[in-house]
């Protein structure tokens, strides 16, 4: 097996060569390995590695293989992890200095499961600080490249694991999302991703929160990046399930995908909107999709009647992402954030950016607790919504990759859409309404622009029902609508 195809195929075929004894696991991790060393400096994608432990981890898969034991579906499977799962035997930096010395002495839930299947771990893959940006840079590890053009961002917080994906650095990745940090990656730097329904997925050993917390943050989750959509069923088969507090009681069973064929799914299409427009650029080639899509047989509907508008979905996110942020601040600094709430709202500031977030981050219990009815009452929606059409197909962020930006804050930047400039928190607002409700949402690769930058489709389905978002994007690539591309690298 070449370099070529090796590292730019897919998960599930290497499995497969590795099984068959056409290449070995010590064979593919040096591959690998070599593939690091020549490929990588120029994005920084993959900031720590583990090679002897990741080498005998290796020799071990091949003996077990020789004595006819196979460990699972991931066996000799030579991967990264985004660098906020506990991995024993690498630090989790999070990209956080404070945590320059954490070793964990333990692995997360998802790391474990995915050892458990066979997989061997030889590296982590940059995050911004906390995971708390759309783009991966930090104080410690640096600045992560695009591999599309590597004077833009690959994306966050996932970053420096879409870009290891789309690079052949690894055979897949396991990201995590609460702002789009599985989607927006994936989309920009042509791979493909799955945000899974909200608890199926356990985040136990995954900073934020801090080492040790045992709580299931709410909105967050944990999914694969990958190459084509079936290693993201066959990732996500791995990892999803009951934690270690439920699986006594109750067993995750995922229905399968709604339809089989293109032409039998029922589609709903939301491609702009004015609240936050998307570029021309990227609304074509969803446009471009959304007419391929028909032309294959697939019910098209580009005017549905959806649950609640852009706007109410994105105020009801940001007041539940919010919540999660202030929650997990340390207590002096959320005095000083109550303080700056009533000082916003007493100088008739409070509809600001920073006045808003101040806000919702100190909000009540009661507020919260009214939030999350709202949210209730719209999953109800969605779940009416999702009985007239299977899939609903919208835009990840407003544009393709932006250039790296790294003065000021979240709240400040700006992004331009067609040559308009708009509120940087514009890319946090496409991926709202699966986030607040719980549901599913994979990202497929839909193409280029005319610049050569990628596109990716935001496939959202109804809740658990993981399978069908998949098998779309999976159906999306044979119908020859998107699927990946290897980058200039």
């Amino acid at each position: 097996m070449t370099d070529s195809v090796y590292h730019h195929d897919s998960a599930a075929d290497l499995a497969r060569a590795i099984r068959a004894r056409e290449i070995s696991a010590v064979e593919a991790l040096d591959q690998m390995l070599a593939r690091e060393k020549r490929v990588n400096p120029p994005l920084n994608a993959v900031v720590t590695l583990n090679v002897e432990a990741a080498r005998a981890r290796a020799e071990a898969a091949d003996e077990a293989l020789a004595k006819g034991e196979l460990w699972g579906p991931l066996h000799g499977l030579p991967i990264t992890l985004k660098d906020t799962y506990d991995v024993v035997g690498l630090p989790t930096v999070c990209g956080d200095p404070s945590l320059r010395g954490y070793r964990p002495e333990r692995n997360a839930i998802a790391t474990q499961r995915l050892l458990d299947a066979g997989a061997i771990v030889y590296g982590k893959t940059n995050v911004p600080r906390m995971a708390q940006d759309i783009q991966s840079y930090n104080s410690v590890f640096g600045t992560s490249n695009n591999p599309w053009d590597t004077t833009r961002t690959p994306g966050g917080s996932s970053g420096g694991a879409a870009a290891a994906v789309a690079a052949g650095l690894t055979s897949f990745e396991l990201g995590s999302d609460i702002g789009g940090s599985i989607r927006t990656p994936a989309h920009w730097c042509g791979v493909y991703g799955h945000k899974p329904s909200w608890g199926i997925v356990p985040l136990q050993g995954h900073i934020p929160g801090p080492p040790g917390t045992r709580s299931e943050p709410d909105l967050a989750v944990g999914g694969p990046l990958a190459r084509s959509a079936a290693d993201l069923r066959l990732v996500l088969d791995v990892v999803a399930g009951a934690g270690p507090l439920e699986r006594g009681g109750w067993k995750l069973q995922l229905p399968p995908s709604r339809r089989e064929k293109l032409s039998d799914f029922r589609v709903a299409c939301h491609l702009d909107d004015s609240f936050c427009p998307v570029d021309q650029a990227t609304r074509s080639r969803l446009e471009g999709l959304a007419r391929g899509i028909e032309q294959a047989g697939g019910q098209v509907d580009y005017e549905p009647a959806l649950p609640a508008t852009l706007e109410e979905q994105a105020a009801l996110y940001n007041q539940l992402l919010n919540a999660v942020i202030g929650a997990g601040v340390p207590t002096k600094l959320y005095k000083r954030m109550r303080a700056g709430a009533a000082f916003y709202k007493w100088t008739g500031r409070g509809q600001s950016p920073i006045g808003e977030f101040l806000r919702a981050a100190t909000a009540s219990h009661k507020d919260w607790a009214r939030a999350h009815e709202q949210r209730e009452k719209l999953r109800e929606g969605w779940a009416h919504f999702f009985e007239r059409y299977d899939v609903l197909i919208t835009p990840v962020t407003p544009t393709p990759a932006i250039p790296h930006d790294q003065a000021g804050t979240v709240l400040s930047r700006t992004i331009h859409v067609d040559g308009q400039p708009r509120p940087y928190r514009d890319q946090f607002l496409w991926i709202a309404a699966a986030t607040s409700a719980k549901l599913p949402a994979t990202v497929a690769p839909a193409g280029r622009t005319a610049d050569g930058l990628p596109v990716g489709v935001q496939i959202i389905a109804p809740y658990l029902e993981d399978h069908s978002s998949i098998r779309f994007a999976e159906l999306l690539a044979e119908a020859g609508l998107g699927g990946y591309e290897r980058p200039p690298l």
